[in-house]
């Protein structure tokens, strides 16, 4: 079918949260087909590996009505796009910070194709404050993340810090 509708959602997922599958749901709507990279930024020191974050997004997004493609990437944004016929990029914002860096971004990938249109959703307000890095940093010291993710995903992250816990004190 080449009028397919195809977005791409892309993102580190390190771990998926409900503000993840917020813009998923939401950004399923828009699109025939979505496909979901999840790419690693070292920046990000990722607490799980490129498996287990692609595993963690397929189990989350099962159900949801819409076609969806759960795919690892490691290139050039607007390259990854292109592979995938992706006409749409889908980008979730939940701040001004972000929207600020995410503007930026959506010039520069206009610049390099303009075939591509990014559209902007704005997180649930209930969910705005929602993001990995302070879902492991809040896990890491103990505290309750059960707010911010699934009970599967919760119970991953617990998981995880106590191994990393464990290996810290041999």
């Amino acid at each position: 079918m080449s009028n397919q509708r195809v977005g791409v959602y892309p993102g580190t997922f390190d771990p998926i949260t409900l503000g993840h599958m917020d813009i998923i749901r939401r950004g399923a709507k828009l699109v025939d087909k979505l496909v979901i990279g999840v790419t690693t930024n070292i920046a990000k020191s990722p607490m799980f590996s490129d498996d287990e974050r692609l595993e963690m997004v397929r189990r989350e997004c099962a159900g949801i009505d819409t076609e969806i493609v759960v795919t690892g990437f490691n290139s050039l944004l607007m390259d990854f796009a292109e592979s995938q016929g992706a006409s749409v990029i889908i980008r979730g914002l939940r701040a001004v910070a972000d929207f600020e860096y995410e503007y930026q971004m959506a010039g520069m990938n206009q610049q390099i194709n303009p075939r591509v249109e990014t559209v902007f959703l704005m997180a649930d307000v209930s969910l705005q404050p929602i993001a990995s890095r302070l879902v492991k940093e809040i896990a890491l010291y103990g505290g309750p993340i059960h707010k911010f993710v699934s009970s599967t995903i919760c119970q991953e992250v617990v998981k995880r810090v106590q191994e990393v816990g464990q290996k810290g004190g041999e």
